[in-house]
């Protein structure tokens, strides 16, 4: 579905016009360039922790985006779930240029009816009781950070424990790299953030064997989106919330990357009843494209646990991102995106399910991970980018998708009509590069 609404499938669609190009102004500001030009630059200037990036994008609209050359692919990653709304939404850019021309930064020493409503609007979403709170953020890892602190004032000489998942990713800021499990990330930075423990992934007894009083928080995402699209049963979110409220931790839920209808539910805890958390991160989707992120403390005792003066940020809040959330948040409800996004994710599931070489398939709504008969994921991205689809290798033989959630089926068709070619290219070219 482009800007306006309509569908708009296959390579070619019609570009964007008017909002969605721009003026050129920016174009004034950088100049322009072909791809591989770009890349030389980016290579002479960037610092290179991504590597080299596969395309230069310069422009977006709906489901699409376009590359320096003209290219048009077909964004089923969405920025990693930040675009739930893909690309160039006229009410989000809207609502975010005319707080902008209003009020756009004021600091934490004041606050702003968009950041008061947001708060307000979050905690209804998450069905939170009376006395919850919201602290909001610039990203995923620094709500993680926060979450961190949290588990912290919930601690004593006894209580300094804090547990994680095996194949969890939290972020790579040091205390939210703490709780990562990845051995590549977490080792060049050691000595991490003491008194983190990883327990095995979706084991109950395992978690039992390790929660005790000496434990401060439980950290958990209920689908594990880096460790390929990885949901952890209804059983194990029972356990974890019946532990955690025996022994006196927190349970902290991140959806930084499974929140804001990525599931086809507000957030992806809620579909198992009876498991409300302590505190929940958030971010990506949450602004549409617009760096926001926060913390949400369930309870008035959890939510008192930090005070004045032991937490803090600069631009968090600030008056312009909590403004794109809260016109995410309402452009998402008036379109009825959990529904579609239960539908379109079921589609995309089904299918895929059918495709030769897709061995297996996982994930809730447009959160989608499908593992591949050989170690040739990484071969399939690019692939599909030749065939103008962007997708992601979270592994050597899983694909994850995150497409925007306003995807729609005839979108989707062309992806899973295009893709035993693309695995097909892919499966060569892996076997021509061992040989």
């Amino acid at each position: 579905m482009n800007e306006t609404g309509t569908a708009t499938t296959g390579r070619h669609a019609a570009e964007p016009t008017g909002s969605a190009v721009g003026d050129g102004a920016v174009e004034l500001l950088t100049g322009g360039d072909s791809g591989a030009a770009w890349l030389a630059r980016y290579n002479g200037a960037l610092m290179g922790v991504f590597g080299t990036p596969q395309r230069v994008l310069v422009r977006g609209s709906g489901c699409y985006v376009w590359d320096a050359d003209g290219t048009q692919y077909l964004d089923l990653l969405g920025g990693i779930a930040v675009n739930a709304l893909g690309h160039a939404h006229p009410f989000v850019t809207s609502v975010i240029a005319s707080q902008l021309a209003t009020l756009g930064h004021i600091s934490n020493f004041f606050t702003s009816p968009t950041q008061v409503a947001l708060a307000e609007k979050l905690l209804a979403l998450a069905q939170a009781p009376t006395g919850s709170r919201v602290f909001f953020t610039n990203s995923g890892t620094e709500a993680i950070e926060a979450a961190v602190k949290l588990a912290r004032r919930n601690s004593s000489p006894e209580r300094q424990r804090i547990l994680a998942l095996d194949g969890a990713f939290h972020g790579r800021t040091m205390g939210a790299l703490a709780l990562t499990a990845k051995k590549a990330y977490r080792e060049p930075f050691e000595p991490l953030l003491a008194g983190v423990e990883h327990v095995p992934f979706d084991d109950i007894e395992a978690l039992r064997s390790a929660m005790d009083d000496s434990v401060a928080a439980l950290v958990l995402e209920p689908i594990q989106g880096e460790a390929g699209v990885r949901p952890l049963s209804p059983e194990y979110l029972r356990a974890a919330r019946e532990l955690t409220r025996r022994h006196g931790a927190l349970l902290i839920l991140d959806e930084v990357q499974s929140g804001i209808a990525r599931t086809g539910r507000w957030f992806a805890h809620q579909a198992v009843d009876g498991v409300l958390p302590d505190a929940m991160t958030l971010a990506k989707g949450l602004g549409g494209g617009f760096p926001i992120g926060a913390l949400i403390t369930f309870g008035e005792d959890v939510s008192s646990l930090l005070g004045a003066g032991q937490h803090g940020t600069t631009f968090g809040g600030n008056p312009v991102a909590t403004a794109a959330g809260l016109a995410t948040l309402h452009a998402l409800e008036a379109s009825g995106a959990l529904q579609h996004v239960t539908g379109v994710g079921a589609f995309l599931r089904s299918g895929l399910a059918a495709v030769d070489g897709v061995a297996t398939v996982r994930g809730e709504g447009l959160l989608i991970g499908f593992d591949l008969d050989g170690e040739y994921a990484p071969a399939a991205v690019q692939a599909a980018l030749a065939a103008g689809f962007i997708i992601n290798a979270t592994g050597p033989a899983t694909i994850r998708l995150a497409p925007p959630l306003i995807l729609t089926h005839e979108q989707a068709a062309t992806f899973l009509d295009a893709l035993p070619s693309i695995l097909s290219t892919a499966l060569t070219t892996a076997r021509e590069a061992t040989a």
